[in-house]
């Protein structure tokens, strides 16, 4: 897949020496070439723009709001979901987060990518409550 940027174009190659994974929605790996921009996003939570945390308790609730502040600061950069190339996932419950993942896995369908990604189940994330963290890189 390519995307033309005014000055390079950016080559993306999927890199899938099994075939499992792209099936589930992620690239085993992403070889980017031509690019110029990089942006490694700390990891975007359920916080409110006033840093409060949001949706205790609710995992669906807690994903979507996540998306979307990773989604505001791509688009801060002048990049969308369409950019990532990396995507850690970071959860205090794996199976309370599987049956609400379709959301994440159709948006970055819907982008277009299948971007390499990470899911840890971790004991705890730095805001007590919260029970989701997405990671990105993404290039333009």
């Amino acid at each position: 897949m390519q995307r033309t940027d005014t000055a390079v174009t950016v080559e993306r190659t999927a890199i899938n020496p099994v075939t499992w994974s792209a099936e589930l929605g992620f690239n085993q790996g992403e070889l980017v070439s031509g690019h110029t921009r990089t942006l490694y996003c700390s990891g975007q939570t359920a916080m409110s723009k006033e840093g409060r945390p949001e949706h205790e308790g609710d995992m669906a609730a807690q994903l979507a709001l996540s998306l979307a502040n990773l989604e505001a600061v791509l688009a801060e950069a002048g990049m969308s979901l369409a950019n990532l190339v990396r995507l850690n996932v970071y959860t205090t419950d794996v199976d309370r987060l599987f049956p609400h993942y379709g959301v994440l896995a159709g948006a970055l369908a819907a982008a277009g990518v299948a971007p390499a990604t990470t899911m840890l189940g971790v004991t705890r994330l730095a805001i007590p409550g919260q029970l989701v963290e997405l990671e990105a890189t993404a290039v333009a």
